[in-house]
């Protein structure tokens, strides 16, 4: 059972392991509110996972700490229990899912860990650690369903609470949900007036559901970058713990995570993933009623893969209006290239590419389809634009990204 005393005694073992993250003031991410950033992505191991990890570990009898432990993770929880295991003198093995970034598989492997890759999802890999576990009889840690791990995960309910005395709501990440229950379940235990709030990408909304549905529920499949919350099962344990302390859950888009992710770098200077990303998105594209109040958005980790990272930048700067691609129906005539550059480079855009199209069975023989990307300022510039180009009579046949 999770208490106050747990969280305590977890922020007394973990006080020379887990760093005490800053917490920063945010203004320039969104004017609507007094936005801080709790930066859990310059964790140790770049990520919150770390303090559950050690805690649940630190507190094994020397029997299990003999077996060693398992753990399946999509990767931030792998690395916790790694780093925590090595620290100790314990085998580790994680399991961990094919598609897991690579820089979190390779780091897993550094602290110490055998890594076991398996086919599929987080939820393939929990249940090849539970087969490896009955096998070996190591200590499975679980990366959410523990009252431990949620008390690791707690303190850092305790740091905001210290940092920010009054703050008015706090919002979360959300996969398997021992980060929401265990700082829901801190902040509310100390300061019930405190809003805490969940965010959950859209393309795997497994504790979404079951909070608004009310009944526990698992999902056929998931589909975010966000790795560190795509889980088709939330916890049973951290479902009963959201239900009671959480005021609500919502969630975000996936091209909404990438513009909260290009937003952090360009205006804070971090480095996000996917799922700590998510509750800048909720804050910044209007999910939940922070107009006003001084709110806390917990970045979780910053283990996000350098491949990945190129291609949130560019989603992000399409979902931000920074980026365009535009198509033009023209008559293949002298002039027509050179109006279309001049109205563009007069509205104050930047024209990065440029595609001829002589050869398409949906216009004439004379015609011709003009495709130009575009860097833009914001999505007003690019109505501006399109506005300009058909007041001249040019024809836009498609938008693409």
């Amino acid at each position: 059972m999770l208490t106050l005393d747990k969280i305590y005694h977890a922020a007394f073992v973990l006080r020379d392991v887990a760093r005490r993250t800053d917490l920063i003031a945010a203004s320039r991410l969104n004017s609507d509110s007094d936005l801080y950033l709790k930066t859990e992505n310059l964790q140790l191991t770049g990520s919150f996972k770390v303090r559950g990890a050690y805690y649940k570990i630190s507190q094994l009898t020397d029997e299990e700490r003999a077996k060693g432990v398992i753990a399946c993770s999509a990767g931030n929880h792998a690395q916790g229990v790694a780093l925590a295991a090595t620290r100790m003198g314990i085998k580790s093995i994680v399991c961990m899912p094919d598609g897991a970034p690579i820089m979190k598989v390779e780091s897993t492997k550094k602290l110490g860990a055998r890594v076991e890759l398996v086919k599929g999802a987080y939820d393939d890999a929990h249940d090849r650690a539970v087969e490896l576990q009955r096998e070996t009889g190591m200590t499975f840690i679980h990366p959410y369903d523990d009252d431990l791990v949620m008390a690791g995960q707690g303190t850092i309910g305790l740091e905001i609470l210290d940092q920010l005395p009054d703050v008015e709501a706090v919002i979360v990440p959300v996969g398997g949900g021992g980060l929401l229950s265990g700082v829901a379940f801190a902040i509310k235990s100390l300061r019930p007036d405190v809003k805490v709030y969940g965010v959950q990408a859209a393309g795997a909304a497994s504790m979404y559901n079951a909070y608004h549905d009310h009944r526990y529920e698992t999902l056929d499949q998931v589909d975010t970058f966000a790795d560190g919350i795509a889980v088709k099962t939330p916890g049973e344990n951290t479902y009963e713990l959201i239900q009671r302390y959480v005021d609500d859950i919502v969630t975000v888009s996936e091209d909404e995570i990438a513009a909260a992710i290009l937003a952090l770098m360009e205006n804070q200077k971090l480095v996000a993933e996917g799922a700590g990303a998510t509750p800048v998105a909720a804050a910044l594209f209007g999910k939940l009623p922070i107009a006003g109040k001084k709110t806390v958005c917990l970045i979780s980790g910053g283990n996000i893969d350098v491949n990945i990272l190129s291609r949130v930048i560019t989603r992000g700067l399409i979902m931000s209006g920074r980026k365009t691609n535009l198509m033009i129906a023209l008559e293949d005539k002298p002039g027509q290239l050179t109006r279309v550059s001049e109205i563009i480079s007069g509205l104050g855009a930047n024209v990065v590419s440029v595609q001829y199209d002589l050869a398409d069975p949906n216009m004439t023989v004379t015609s011709c389809f003009l495709k130009l990307g575009l860097e833009t300022r914001d999505a007003a510039q690019i109505e501006a634009i399109k506005k300009a180009l058909a007041a001249e009579g040019f024809k836009l046949v498609s938008e693409r990204a």
